[in-house]
């Protein structure tokens, strides 16, 4: 099976950019060529860029402090598993504290770093990296692999609340979900939105051979998905087949 997600508003998109460029940058970083080394710094500019909105913190912060007050009541429910749930509401009240603690704009530790702003400038440019362009960075790039994952650990760790919190909203999203099973006939669907499938999240699991991908819009009157074609006659076409496929509505 293979599961595609959309998110319904701005928000959860920018978590879930955060969410991949996180992983990729701690999955180069953790290699130990110097092209991997590149990729994972390419990955930090990113997430600089798309953390840098003025609001993600405090939102972060608010729905943190939101899911913890939800959550704590919780504590007598005897179908809920106690251990589990402390552990939750102690690791939401660590990242708010760090959140909190956190002074500037996310990122601000590689903005003030000139010599990283610069490779940043110069990566913009189509081969702009060069080691013409760039003599001091070429010199980084040629240390011990070791040495390039000690300043990379340096610059990543800083986003650490952000990275945490974000983890945290996404997860409580995605398990707070309804699942039920649907077809696109000739690989179209259409649902009329209500209060009960009021959703930020949607994912669709589908079979992972199918030669097709969904293309989703949705607003809170209506959902629609056409299923549209990646090989053959179908590329780029609604594909002329029923598709039977798994939606699930996830909200906080």
């Amino acid at each position: 099976m293979i599961r595609y997600e959309h998110p319904l508003n701005e928000r959860i998109r920018t978590l879930m950019r955060l969410e991949d460029l996180f992983a990729r940058a701690e999955f180069y970083a953790s290699r130990e060529h110097a092209p991997d080394h590149h990729a994972a710094l390419l990955s930090l500019f990113e997430i600089t860029d798309v953390a840098a909105r003025a609001d993600l913190k405090a939102d972060l912060v608010q729905e943190l402090e939101r899911q913890k007050q939800v959550l704590a009541p919780l504590r007598s429910n005897p179908q809920i598993e106690e251990a589990m749930l402390t552990a939750l509401l102690t690791e939401i009240e660590q990242v708010n504290a760090n959140l909190l603690a956190q002074a500037g704009k996310v990122g601000m530790h590689l903005r003030e770093n000139e010599w990283l702003m610069a490779i940043k400038q110069r990566a913009a440019i189509p081969g702009g990296v060069c080691e013409f362009d760039l003599p001091a960075y070429h010199h980084w790039l040629n240390k011990s692999p070791n040495a390039r994952r000690q300043d990379l650990a340096g610059w990543i760790e800083p986003f650490a609340p952000i990275r945490v919190g974000s983890a945290i909203v996404l997860r409580l999203l995605r398990e707070n979900s309804r699942t039920s099973r649907h077809t696109a006939a000739h690989g179209v669907f259409q649902l009329m939105m209500t209060t009960s499938k009021v959703a930020q999240l949607l994912r669709l699991t589908l079979e992972h051979d199918l030669p097709a991908v969904p293309e989703i819009s949705a607003n809170k009157y209506a959902l629609n998905i056409r299923f549209i074609g990646v090989s053959g006659m179908d590329r780029g076409n609604v594909v002329d087949q029923d598709i039977g496929f798994e939606l699930t509505f996830c909200n906080l």
